[in-house]
């Protein structure tokens, strides 16, 4: 059971570094969850506990309370002697005084508990064999050690005797310990030097213990004077020895377990509300949508005049662009244009906050698209000038210029062969009859033909050439919105990692919350007559 607490624990602590690594928590949760206590009555006796073949270990009893209630006089009374320091010093306890039978082997453990202030005592009665009773210092004490050890001690207790006195009984430092340890332990409670004290304080203390969920609370009215005095010190040692047996260990160990369950799950489930849930992130995405579309729209009205001296500028270069050797090619993300964008990426971020998601996992990687949209505009703008550029016209121009081109080779080469052609059969048929040869007309017409079949084409190609200013402002708009759906599916993709992420991280810590819930087949419930019953904070 104890292993499988610390299980559970260590289980925690690596998931909260996790997630604090990964700006899931903040570093306050993963501080509250990183200080959980695995200590408990069991982790001083190893191989002792729940399903060990050997015997249970003992039940640790102590007695606590304020300064000068007589706590060291009614262990020193059980014991038959003094074995802790009693009198009329102030603050009288500063050490843990532990009294034991002879055969116990307690595990003090120095990380765990200063054993410089321990003082150790042991006796051979059988009738308590299975009981330690410890003396706990002062905790409203001025001296800060006691208050330490207390706490430091706290967790290895498994029945707690609250000592008052008729002066003390109302001390306002012991409720405020009572209500945050209450129901952690059984609770016994000493009314001591009730030699001094009335009925009517009594009714009084045991109705704030009734306040304090205490139904039924066990009050022993106690005296440590000298003489004989008539009180209940032997029903509160044999209440003790009645409840030193297995089963009652067993359950305080049990119940002990649960809480500690229920305390680690109530706190991981404080966590996860920091989480947000999955329809956030569509909810995210959908506004980031929204918003790109009017980011998109006030951009595209701020470049309307930059894009056109950049259309000029590139018309002018083309060579030089086309060539590399251009020295510095005009920006259109100037100041104005990171301005508006980080504008919107703070909106997102805002709107990541109001979602209730936790706004450190997405501030790193939105960085990094912040910084790097400069980059994507001018690579994307001038790739896609240059290809407009490199390819001018759409398609149906480029077929025409290019069946141009044709024509002015093919035409004057057709031309060439037809005057060829006459001027061989003008020869031959001007020998066979005697005629005259081709004239002068004939040589100036088919010259003109020649010159107009290469002239014409030359003509229209020169007129048809797209504008490079055209083809340039062309070439940055569909830059422009390359750019624009590149950054959009960045931050989308953002969106969706750390949505997957965020999965993978619930997912996680339902696992843990799930074993908190888990419990062995016994039962936890403790029967109303059990003396355990009436010892225990509802």
């Amino acid at each position: 059971m104890a292993y499988d607490y610390s299980d559970l624990v260590e289980q925690t602590r690596r998931w909260t570094e996790q997630a604090n690594e990964l700006g899931w928590i903040n570093a306050e949760e993963a501080l509250k969850l990183s200080e959980l206590d695995t200590r408990s009555p069991e982790t001083l006796f190893p191989g002792s506990g729940l399903g060990a073949n050997n015997l249970t270990r003992p039940l640790i009893v102590a007695f606590m309370g304020g300064t000068g209630v007589g706590k060291s006089s009614l262990i020193n009374r059980l014991a038959g002697k003094a074995i802790a320091k009693a009198g009329i010093e102030r603050p009288t306890s500063r050490e843990v005084t532990l009294y034991h039978h002879q055969s116990v082997a307690i595990q003090l453990l120095p990380e765990e508990l200063p054993l410089t202030k321990i003082n150790i005592s042991q006796h051979n009665d059988d009738t308590k064999k299975n009981i330690v009773w410890i003396d706990m210092p002062d905790f409203d004490s001025t001296e800060q050690t006691n208050k330490q050890l207390v706490l430091q001690w706290l967790p290895h207790i498994d029945v707690l005797i609250y000592v008052v006195s008729p002066e003390r009984y109302r001390d306002d430092k012991a409720w405020r310990l009572l209500i945050a340890e209450g129901a952690r332990h059984a609770w016994l409670f000493a009314f001591n030097q009730w030699d001094r004290g009335q009925s009517g304080q009594y009714e009084d203390f045991n109705g704030q213990l009734q306040k304090a969920s205490f139904v039924a609370p066990v009050i022993f009215k106690t005296s440590c004077a000298e003489g004989w005095v008539a009180d209940e010190f032997s029903g509160l040692e044999a209440t003790i020895v009645n409840l030193a047996t297995e089963h009652v260990i067993e359950q305080l160990e049990q119940r002990g377990l649960h809480l500690r369950k229920k305390e680690l799950k109530n706190k991981l489930q404080n966590t996860e509300k920091l989480f947000g849930s999955e329809p956030a992130f569509q909810n995210l995405k959908v506004q980031w949508h929204s918003q790109w579309i009017r980011t998109v729209k006030q951009l595209n009205q701020g470049f309307e005049w930059p894009i056109k001296l950049a259309a000029n500028y590139y018309a002018d270069h083309a060579a030089d662009l086309l060539s590399h050797s251009a020295n510095s090619n005009p920006s259109l993300w100037d100041g104005w244009a990171q301005a508006r964008f980080a504008d919107a990426i703070d909106e997102l971020i805002v709107n990541i906050d109001q979602l209730g998601l936790s706004v450190l996992p997405f501030k790193q990687p939105l960085s990094v698209v912040r910084e790097s949209a400069s980059k994507i505009m001018q690579t994307q703008t001038e790739l896609s000038t240059r290809m407009a550029l490199a390819n001018p016209g759409n398609v149906f121009q480029r077929l025409f210029l290019k069946g141009m081109r044709l024509c002015e080779i093919t035409l004057p080469l057709c031309a060439m062969a037809w005057v060829g052609y006459k001027v061989f059969m003008g020869y031959y048929a001007s020998n066979m009859a005697e005629n005259h040869y081709l004239g002068v007309d004939f040589a100036i017409h088919s010259s003109l033909l020649i010159a107009m079949t290469w002239l014409i084409p030359y003509f229209i190609l020169k007129k048809s050439q797209p504008s490079l200013k055209n083809n340039a402002l062309m070439g940055i708009k569909t830059g422009l919105t390359t750019s624009y759906c590149i950054i959009d599916s960045q931050v989308e993709s953002i969106i969706e990692s750390l949505a997957q992420e965020h999965k993978e991280q619930v997912k996680q810590l339902l696992v843990i919350l799930e074993r908190c819930d888990y419990s062995d087949d016994q039962d936890l419930t403790i029967e109303s007559d059990s003396p355990l019953s009436r010892l225990l904070m509802k």
